[in-house]
């Protein structure tokens, strides 16, 4: 062999050398992230949001890819699959998290924050940040409190502007016992289903009713199924923003500061989509063709006070054990109401 071509596979020997170890060249971490929420709701465009502060933070190295609409399951099994690894992170609404934690069962109670401030102050708070920390020993870590919105009822029969024009109407909820007693309070007939069903169950008109966020109605199209929408706000629903806990023990502390540090711009990110739906969706789904009623909402707050005292809330949310979940519903309406 001549020094000539000698030197010529020397410097191609480096050459792929240089390529095989090059950071494009090195497998990526895949980080499977899945939604229950069709691909414009903000959830999704929250988690676009998330994977690109992650990709640039890591260089690239974890590359995020979002799963909206159901494609890696529903909620509940989305939240399973964090536990299992299978799924390495998900945006979901508190309604299937208590079935793991009943703390969080908490914020499932009706009225029970006046207003965007006093949710923040609460989830962002002690209260919040000590409820997320428990979901740790369960394979599943919070990178932040995000939001649903506050939700209120469609329905394909009557415009609701009092709590007697829910009177017998079959209302999906989501699958939670706080849900179901809180609609019954009200006199309606509480069915729980996966979200994944609730549009073609009122299609065909196995339900009357459901209740969501506006985010959620008109991304979902349910102005398509629903003739009235009653703007009563009876529920503040935050979501989580959740990883897989072996996941993220499994990534370099570089890496992990990277999620932890997304995580709390996506949540302010995505609050601030939910507000600017609820500015712009009322109007929007006025001109898709619904009815719009804005009840006084005293009515229905004093039609579901008993929820508050209710030993079945109370064992329910302290996870068996009533005087626990009394103090946790008067530690978080405390914390609330001291918000300014």
């Amino acid at each position: 062999m001549t020094k000539r071509k000698k030197t010529a596979m020397v410097i191609a020997m480096a050459l792929m050398a240089l390529i095989a170890f090059s950071p494009a060249a090195m497998a990526k971490i895949v980080m499977k992230m899945g939604t229950s929420t069709q691909p414009d709701h903000i959830y999704n465009q929250g988690l676009r949001y998330f994977e690109k502060l992650v990709e640039k933070g890591t260089n690239g190295a974890i590359d995020v890819q979002i799963f909206p609409a159901n494609q890696l399951g529903a909620e509940r099994e989305l939240v399973e699959g964090l536990q299992l690894g299978t799924v390495q992170g998900t945006m979901t609404s508190t309604g299937p998290m208590g079935n793991f934690l009943p703390e969080i069962k908490v914020f499932n109670l009706p009225f029970l924050f006046k207003d965007r401030k006093s949710c923040y102050a609460v989830l962002d708070g002690p209260v919040g940040q000590e409820i997320a920390k428990k979901l740790i020993p369960l394979g599943i870590r919070s990178l932040g409190w995000c939001e649903n919105g506050f939700r209120n009822v469609t329905n394909s029969k009557r415009p609701i502007n009092k709590p007697e024009d829910m009177k017998g109407l079959k209302i999906r909820v989501m699958e939670d016992d706080l849900f179901i007693i809180s609609m019954k309070a009200l006199g309606a007939s509480p069915l729980p289903m996966a979200f994944s069903e609730l549009y073609t169950a009122l299609e065909q008109k196995t339900v009357d009713a459901q209740e969501n966020p506006l985010a959620v109605i008109y991304s979902s199209r349910f102005f398509e199924v629903q003739k009235y929408l009653a703007m009563t706000g009876h529920f503040y629903s935050p979501a989580m923003l959740l990883v897989s806990e072996s996941f993220f023990k499994s990534l370099t502390p570089a890496q992990q500061k990277v999620l932890i540090e997304a995580g709390a711009k996506t949540r302010d990110y995505e609050r601030k989509l939910s507000m600017e739906a609820d500015q712009s969706l009322e109007a929007k789904l006025k001109e898709k063709g619904m009815i719009i009623t804005h009840p006084d909402k005293k009515p229905f707050m004093e039609a579901v006070a008993s929820v508050y005292t209710n030993p079945k809330v109370m064992k329910a949310i302290g996870g068996g054990d009533a005087k626990k979940g009394k103090a946790l519903i008067e530690k978080v309406k405390a914390a609330a109401m001291a918000a300014k």
